[in-house]
């Protein structure tokens, strides 16, 4: 069974049974394509699908101001308020700009959250040469014509380019008490060599946090949704183990 929430603030897809896992899109927050990962994952979880500027629930279109990382991660906070019991846990997966509101919302709300893992968050700052790298990233990104941010022709691809990709690739990760236990960097088998897969791996080592791979290049989760869910269940069900 499928619930949805449709305020006029945050918007989120509730689907499965078990414990809880919060997912993060990647882009601007749409969860175009993620529908085989989330089947599969629902077999073993209540899956909490956050959709942060409410995309996928009419909204595309309508204008976005600039987005801030704060502004993702008080949402899923939120989310996490209204499916969660009170004093309860819930795990949390994000993948590219969801990765990164998930590092945020583990630094700001350790308590509600069993276990992390983020999937190539784009947070190149991180890097010794991360302003370089950065420069360079929104190079390629931002060259040729934009598909278009609002009105009746938008795409989540050009809000992400227009709202979310400079401030999210701005934002760096600062290690919280306690948390390192409870995170795992993931990156790509198919981006090794890439700026992400350096990227994530040199997060994890700032962060003290475990770090491995996963299939695929950076959209793993929907080129190889059945075996990416496998590995994040065995990476959730491990770190269940390790606290317990």
């Amino acid at each position: 069974m499928t619930e949805t929430a449709d305020d006029s603030r945050d918007h989120y897809d509730v689907t499965g049974e078990g414990p809880v896992l919060l997912l993060l899109p990647g882009g601007a927050g749409h969860p175009m394509g993620l529908g085989p990962l989330v089947e599969a994952l629902a077999a073993r979880f209540t899956v909490v699908t956050y959709d942060p500027l409410g995309l996928a629930h009419g909204r595309l279109g309508l204008p976005v101001p600039e987005q801030q990382v704060a502004d993702w991660s008080e949402g899923a906070h939120r989310v996490l308020a209204a499916v969660l019991p009170e004093g309860g846990s819930a795990y949390a997966f994000g993948t590219s700009s969801g990765g990164i509101a998930v590092l945020d919302l583990l630094a700001r709300h350790p308590a509600r959250l069993a276990h992390v893992v983020a999937h190539e968050p784009p947070c190149v700052t991180v890097l010794p040469d991360g302003a370089e790298r950065r420069a360079e990233l929104l190079g390629q990104l931002d060259g040729g014509e934009r598909p278009p941010a609002e009105g009746e022709s938008a795409t989540p691809m050009g809000v992400f380019l227009a709202r979310v990709l400079h401030p999210f690739t701005a934002y760096t990760p600062v290690p919280a008490p306690d948390t390192a236990p409870r995170l795992t960097l993931v990156a790509g088998t198919g981006s090794r060599g890439q700026l992400l897969h350096r990227t994530t791996e040199f997060t994890a080592q700032l962060l003290g946090a475990a770090f491995t791979e996963f299939p695929g290049g950076h959209l793993g989760a929907l080129d190889h949704p059945v075996e990416f869910a496998d590995l994040l269940t065995e990476t959730l069900r491990s770190s269940a183990h390790t606290s317990s």
